[in-house]
């Protein structure tokens, strides 16, 4: 959640800014509308995965990867030029594995607990 939450602050800022334009580095028009979206859906990732919902579970999984590949997507031309670049992708990426990595558990895990409402009841 807390990353979630540091993306969208991320994203708001950005778009603050610099406007609709923010993202204007990346010569390609999906990858800018993507990133300008994020700062819709990073905030209500958080929302739905504070919550406990496994809808925010799978939205955080899929925003994620889509993340990772438009970053990547994205810089591939600056990384043939400097590889250091990868350093700033990292962050990122590590986040993104992370995220699905937990992805399954975390949601048995909820899945689980929002099953069972009447396990927390005592016996009649």
């Amino acid at each position: 959640m807390i990353g979630f939450l540091e993306g969208s602050c991320v994203h708001i800022l950005d778009l603050v800014r610099d406007g609709i334009h923010a993202y204007a580095a990346f010569p390609q028009a999906p990858l800018q509308v993507f990133f300008v979206s994020l700062a819709i859906l990073d905030p209500l990732v958080a929302v739905l995965v504070g919550l406990v919902r496994r809808e925010g579970i799978w939205l955080a999984s899929a925003v994620m990867v889509t993340d990772v590949f438009a970053n990547w997507w994205g810089n591939r031309h600056w990384l043939q030029d400097d590889p250091s670049r990868l350093v700033w992708l990292s962050p990122i990426t590590l986040f993104g594995l992370f995220v699905v990595a937990f992805l399954l558990p975390l949601h048995r895990t909820v899945a689980g607990t929002t099953s069972r409402p009447e396990a927390a009841l005592p016996p009649a």
